[in-house]
């Protein structure tokens, strides 16, 4: 298999330690991963461990009965311990290591999207919207803003780390028994049921470079001897603290559009076009048909070529110089590179959180808990300025868009800000270099604008709040049933401002007065600033409300066990309200993204467990829910395991579940505009040829609205693996995994038709833009029903009869088509003894993506498996086939060597779902001829294959006694370099992958930690 060719390449074998032999058992044929220790960096809780309060109540995920410890479906565990070893801080990260996330998982390092500042897990490539995330098995509010305008997810950001003994990952189908969402599987924190003693950790660290600085501390306080007392209380927090990263610091070609240094493009424009905008205004002349009304100016030039002049004197340029000589335009401008100066790869964040647990006993079978939690995370992030040239708002007037045609400066300003052609107190505007020549024909001097409101702050602050309660009870029935009720409430509260946007009237008021200043922007007063953008806030909400009753016991006896049957019960209420930023759409270019819903869910389901004979184990459980809004589904699974020797064991589960419509896919009053990177097609660029800022790649929008008769996804799937234990101190697991989603729900299927219908009349003449864009929209109504033009931009000045680009199309939510998913995962535990004070420990978490094919209801199938497809999913951060990790940890009495390898596969730069791709209607390329990045003169491959990436991080610890633990943690030791990817779809995300290379663009850390016990 490939990984396993490529695990000489394992810088982990230069550690000090045994590991000869664990390559060795590698090669062995492996097995499907049971719920003792396993994964990225797994392993469970012995229960010889556990507390006593907790040996008799160990419930696995995926599974109502207790102590089954090793189920039929792939479970992955992750352990306090681990986490530790390997480093990792903070829930986010550590759920996002484990392999089997895949496409749509959203991390830190993608900070641009829709859910910028939420995280999230995608199980199994299947979306963050198809995993659901427990706490102690009980659903928790959702983000109140959706991935990519519509898929809702848990924060794991939010989720205090303080108290999380283990995290179990439940690998498979689960909606037999948690319900809706559960398609790709279900990810449980499982939080500690008591505490006595004090236990604090404090660490800091940096980057090689001297960025990227971490803070962190922890700590946990309990007193109550439960097994003696009855009772146990603790409580505890997180402090969290994250450094903000430039792209600048991450160096080239990470920091730059320009890669002409490796043979690549120059797409740099705000160096070498005039009608790139940048922090310093450049200018040319045009008219103005209503001298009140700063959006009136002329598409079309005042002179041929265009005369461009700078606002900014040449001599006060920060970064040099460039001109443009053509037949087009002239002129002379500041050069910038804007993704050098303003661009950001990890925002500041900083998070804190309390928790706090009571757990008694009431009488000699019933005890209860009652817990609570409160989290506050902060992302604070930074962008580039916003450009004075904006699309109206979703929905807009496009009588709102400074783009079409764009904003001019006036001739005449005056404190009134209205009729100043003939006010008295008239002045000559400033800021427009013709208005002199021009004082006795104003409709003739206008000035059009090209500018980034360089001297505001630009970027958002989001403070997201989340509120957990939850509590329960819990007691026997007799000698062989148990009861048990559990209940939660938890609410998300996101508090988001946005700076830097410019409101419409505030932006119309200062060009008319005279009041904002073009020439020398760093003269405005804050006043002024905050005139024309002040800052924009929106409070969005989401609630859940749980309350689950569970009766389980022992029916009779069978050869192999008892029968065990548990029924149960579920209430929740859900409620959403994701306000808009832009209600009144007077911000252009601002999202308009809103979703709004309530509902109930009723459910009930049974788990029936037979062990017909002491090595076949049969399991049956099923769940029937019930939505207020009228969705009602069942959904069975069925499991079996046979061990036809000892440390042999075969598995196999079959289940069906679905995915219940967000309120963002099924309200009306939900909508949302979202935005791709697109590059127009040779025809468009042809028709085109004096304008390169005009054919350069662009953001596409497209526009959603909810479908109130939206129906549930709906999925089948089914396991096959094995479990290979042959001695005590070593498991191997290997699973295969197919799952298929039906019924998908949607965001405009064939958008990317849409688009190309639209572009396919680039190479015809027009008697205008106009009549050009008609003929395009035409195209596009033709694809199908609910397809159209929302947006489009004005005429290019310099080919006025030419097509205009299409800014935002129209499309519908709809259920169509399928997806199948499948691959190959693998794990191993091995705890090696080498003699009573040295042993190894190794687990291996790995999983290989054999397939993940969309299936449209029309058009060539889409192959996502091992390319940057799907790109308009989440970050765009694509399907890598291989991913995993391998930790080996070397115990030597007092210490502890610790490597943890983590590897992602190569990555074709293909995308199946973008325009570059499709051939024709019938046929879909995902060769490197579709490579949307290309080179003339070069081979289409030279940019077509992102590398595999490997690194390893490797952590010391050492014990001083019982009471305190130095530890150091080097993260990627060896300095890995993260791997290129010339990105044209996300310009955010400057030639990189986010979600699978953050470690290689931060490069070399250093954290150092200290952790005391009482």
């Amino acid at each position: 298999m490939a990984f396993f060719r490529s695990a000489p390449k394992l810088r982990l074998l230069t550690t000090a330690a045994p590991l000869g032999l664990i390559a060795t058992l590698a090669a062995t044929p492996a097995f499907a991963q049971t719920t003792q220790p396993t994964a990225t960096p797994a392993s469970a809780t012995p229960a010889d461990q556990a507390t006593d309060d907790q040996k008799d109540d160990i419930v696995v995920t995926g599974t109502l009965f207790a102590n089954a410890t090793k189920t039929a479906s792939p479970v992955t565990v992750v352990t306090a311990e681990n986490l530790d070893r390997a480093g990792i801080t903070n829930v986010s990260d550590a759920v996002r290591s484990i392999s089997a996330d895949g496409a749509g998982s959203i991390g830190n390092g993608f900070s641009s999207g829709f859910s910028a500042g939420g995280s999230a897990v995608s199980l199994r490539n299947l979306g963050v919207s198809s995993t659901i995330t427990l706490i102690d098995g009980l659903r928790s509010a959702n983000f109140p803003l959706n991935d990519d305008g519509h898929n809702n997810y848990v924060d794991l950001n939010s989720i205090p780390m303080a108290n999380v003994e283990s995290i179990q990952v439940l690998k498979d189908g689960a909606s037999s028994l948690y319900g809706a969402d559960a398609i790709g599987g279900v990810v449980n924190l499982i939080t500690r049921k008591s505490f006595k003693g004090f236990d604090a950790t404090v660490d800091a660290g940096v980057s090689e470079r001297g960025e990227a600085a971490k803070y962190r501390a922890r700590m946990l306080v309990g007193f109550g001897d439960y097994s003696r007392q009855g009772f146990n209380i603790y409580i505890g927090g997180d402090y969290e603290r994250s450094a903000l990263v430039t792209n600048d610091s991450l160096g080239f070609p990470f920091n730059t559009l320009d890669l002409r240094a490796i043979g690549g493009n120059d797409n740099n424009r705000a160096d070498d076009t005039l009608t790139t905008a940048t922090p310093n205004a450049v200018v040319t002349r045009t008219t103005q048909t209503d001298l009140n009304n700063p959006l009136a100016g002329s598409v079309a030039n005042a002179t041929t070529p265009a005369i461009f002049n700078s606002l900014t004197p040449i001599g006060n340029c920060p970064y040099g110089t460039f001109s443009e000589n053509t037949s087009a335009r002239i002129g002379t401008a500041c050069a910038h590179d804007l993704q050098k100066e303003f661009a950001i790869f990890l925002p500041k964040q900083e998070r804190y959180d309390f928790v706090g647990r009571a757990s008694f006993r009431l009488g000699s079978s019933i005890e209860g808990y009652l817990a609570g939690s409160y989290a506050n995370n902060r992302v604070d992030i930074t962008r580039a300025p916003v450009a004075v040239r904006q699309t109206q708002a979703f929905g807009g007037s496009p009588a709102t868009s400074t783009t079409t045609p764009g904003v001019v400066l006036p001739v005449y300003i005056c404190a009134a800000g209205t009729n100043c052609a003939t006010d008295p107190n008239r002045q000559l505007n400033p800021n427009n270099p013709y208005a002199a020549a021009f004082a006795a024909n104003p409709a003739a001097g206008a000035a059009r604008l090209y500018y980034l409101f360089g001297d505001i702050k630009s970027g958002s602050k989001r403070i997201n709040k989340v509120y957990r309660v939850s509590g329960g009870l819990k007691g026997e029935i007799g000698s062989n049933w148990r009861w048990n009720i559990d209940s939660a409430y938890s609410r998300d509260n996101l508090d988001l401002t946005v700076y830097g946007n410019f409101n419409l009237a505030g932006l119309v008021k200062a060009i008319n007065t005279g009041s904002y200043n073009f020439v020398n922007p760093g003269l405005n007063s804050a006043a002024v600033r905050n005139s024309v953008a002040p800052p924009i806030n929106a409070r969005s909400d989401s609630t859940e409300i749980t309350a689950d009753a569970i009766v389980k016991g022992k029916l009779l006896a069978l050869p192999g066990g008892d029968l065990q049957l548990a029924v149960g019960g579920q209430f929740r209420r859900e409620e959403l309200n994701n306000r808009s930023l832009n209600p009144n759409l007077d911000l252009p270019g601002v999202s308009t993204a809103q979703a709004f819903g309530k509902r109930s869910v009723v459910a009930g389901f049974f788990e029936l467990d037979a062990p017909i004979l002491d090595n076949l184990d049969v399991n049956i459980s099923g769940r029937y829910d019930h939505y207020s809004t009228g969705i009602g589904r069942f959904s069975p699974k069925a499991t079996i395991k046979f061990q036809p020797v000892k440390g042999l064991a075969l598995r196999g589960t079959y289940s069906e579940g679905f995915r219940a419509p967000t309120f963002a896919e099924s309200n009306p009053l939900s909508s949302y505009s979202g935005f791709v990177g697109y590059t127009p097609n040779a025809a468009f660029v042809a028709a085109h040829p004096g304008n390169a800022g005009y054919v350069a790649a662009y953001s596409l929008g497209r526009g959603f609205v909810g479908n109130p008769n939206i129906q549930p996804e709906i999925s089948r799937s089914y396991t096959a693996g094995l479990i290979v234990d042959p001695v005590r101190w070593l498991t191997f697991t290997a699973d295969y995994y197919r799952v298929k989603k039906s019924n998908l729900i949607v965001t405009g299927p064939q958008v990317g038709d849409a688009i190309t219908a639209y572009y396919s009349v680039a190479n015809q003449s027009f008697a205008s833009a106009a009549a050009a864009a008609a003929a395009g929209c035409a195209k596009v109504a033709a694809v199908a029903p609910g397809y159209s033009c929302n947006v489009i931009d004005g005429a290019d000045p310099s080919a006025l009869n030419a097509l205009p680009r299409l800014l935002v199309v129209n499309a519908p939510y709809v259920n169509s088509a399928y997806l199948i998913s499948s691959g190959l995962e693998f794990s191993l535990d091995a705890r090696i003894p080498i003699s009573n004070d040295i042993k190894l420990e190794s687990r291996l978490d790995l999983q290989e993506t054999l397939q993940y094919d969309l299936h449209p209801t029309t058009g060539p199938v889409q192959k996502y498996a091992g390319t940057v497809g799907p790109e308009d999913l989440s970050s765009g951060g694509g399907t890598p086939r291989w991913r995993g990790n391998w930790q080996n940890t070397l115990v030597a009495g007092a210490f502890s060597l610790t490597a943890t390898t983590y590897y992602v596969g190569g990555i074709k730069a293909v995308a199946a779902d973008q325009a570059s791709s499709a051939v024709s209607p019938t046929v879909n390329d995902i060769s490197c001829n579709a490579v949307v990045y290309k080179v003339t003169g070069q081979p289409v491959d030279k940019f077509c294959h992102v590398k595999s990436f490997i690194y390893t991080d490797l952590n010391l610890a050492a014990n001083v006694g019982d009471q305190f633990t130095f530890s150091l943690t080097v993260g990627n030791v060896f300095g890995a370099r993260a791997p290129l990817f010339a990105n044209t779809a996300y310009s955010t995300q400057t030639n990189y992958l986010a979600s699978w290379h953050a470690a290689g663009l931060i490069g070399r850390t250093f954290r150092a930690g200290a952790r005391f016990r009482f």
